[in-house]
């Protein structure tokens, strides 16, 4: 079995922390809470991995964010 993917956003310095919480929850359907967590991964650690699945969900998902204007980039689990 292919081991699974997941959907990385990466920190930068245009979007607001407000904003990048905002797509979690709107895209994903994330909790409020679970989507800020994750934002904070990304302001703290630079990374955080938000979605887990298929490659082409998780190339689907990469699209999503590049559309929302937030940088990911998708690797194998580890």
């Amino acid at each position: 079995m292919a081991r699974p993917w997941v959907t990385i956003v990466w920190n930068d310095p245009v979007n607001l922390m407000s904003y990048v919480s905002f797509v979690f929850q709107k895209y994903f359907g994330y909790d409020e809470a679970k989507a800020d967590k994750l934002m904070l991964e990304v302001h703290h650690d630079g990374r955080s991995a938000v979605s887990h699945g298929t490659r082409e969900e998780m190339e689907r998902d990469v699209q999503a964010m590049h559309e929302y204007g937030l940088w990911a980039t998708m690797e194998k689990a580890t």
